[in-house]
């Protein structure tokens, strides 16, 4: 754990297992476990990308990992535009 990579991307694989632990809890809610492995391995590789340098292709990984978790594992509900 030496870089901002490691502790960023921890972070959002910890929110990644806490939202599939409390939706595997859930009796209404079935999500794919396709998504969350896609969410992991977008985690691990911006890590990679990092800690190899590449800043910018890292940070983008980060952010676009963020929005598919927004848009496709819906851990909050989005407001809609009317």
């Amino acid at each position: 754990m030496e870089t901002v990579y490691d502790w960023v991307t921890l972070a959002i694989f910890a929110g990644l297992v806490v939202l599939f632990l409390q939706r595997s809890m859930a009796d209404d809610h079935q999500d794919s476990m396709i998504a969350y492995l896609a969410g992991a391995a977008m985690c691990a590789l911006a890590n990679y990308l990092g800690n190899g340098g590449h800043d910018l292709l890292a940070s983008l990984l980060i952010v676009a990992n963020l929005v598919f978790i927004l848009l496709v594992l819906k851990p909050i509900e989005l407001p809609r535009r009317s």
